[in-house]
């Protein structure tokens, strides 16, 4: 078993094992309320989805990284809020997210998608270390991505049959997949924090043991990067 298939059924076991289990239905929740609020926020005021993707990413990983570590029992649907004591820097880090990745899509659409991967763990860092400002959660990303940005691609493209499948009954099946997608995210988290902050890391149950960083296909067009 290779170790995304690993962080896929830890996610399975971490969210009660079936879709209508009590954890995996309140973090089915916890994602409907938070994709529900930035989209009528966005289609009224036209900025949500910058404010609000900044602040409900970050609680996203407060949510999922509790109930991956067992630091809870039962998620809890105001754990998503927790964000309000660090909104400042939760927004500036997403506004300079975002405007990086853009910028590197300019060059070309892969490029942007990389950037987009190297930046994808920057709210669990900020989690783990809210004294962190925005540019060392997008370094450090970017540091412990090194490597892995390729096994983070295949993590989430091996969601898609699951989408598909949901999407078969009547669309509503495939809102349970995107809980069971940021659990496996969580875990991958977890996995490079083991890595490259052992002394902090305590392994969850059944945690795949860390493994080397493996070589990823280069780009088909990558400038020289100090954004």
């Amino acid at each position: 078993m290779n170790q995304n298939s690993v962080f896929r059924a830890n996610a399975r076991a971490q969210l009660g094992g079936s879709i209508f289990s009590t954890n995996w239905l309140m973090a089915l929740l916890v994602c409907l309320i938070g994709s529900a609020i930035i989209g009528v926020a966005n289609s009224m005021l036209g900025v949500g989805d910058l404010l609000l993707t900044a602040f409900f990413t970050y609680g996203m990983a407060h949510v999922f990284l509790q109930l991956i570590r067992g630091q809870k029992d039962k998620i809890d649907v105001a754990d998503l809020f927790k964000g309000t004591d660090h909104i400042g820097d939760l927004i500036i880090l997403s506004l300079l997210q975002q405007l990086f990745t853009f910028l590197w899509t300019l060059l070309f659409i892969i490029p942007g998608i990389v950037k987009s991967y190297a930046y994808a763990m920057a709210a669990y860092l900020k989690y783990d270390h809210p004294e962190y400002d925005w540019r060392q959660c997008l370094d450090e990303s970017q540091r412990w991505m090194d490597g892995y940005k390729w096994q983070l691609f295949c993590l989430d493209f091996s969601f898609i049959g699951w989408y598909f499948v949901g999407g078969l009954c009547c669309g509503v099946g495939a809102l349970w997949v995107t809980p069971y997608r940021e659990a496996a995210r969580a875990n991958f988290y977890e996995n490079l924090r083991a890595i490259h902050e052992p002394v902090y890391y305590e392994a969850p149950v059944n945690e795949p043991a860390p493994e080397a960083p493996v070589n990823e296909p280069a780009p088909a067009a990558e400038a020289t990067e100090n954004l």
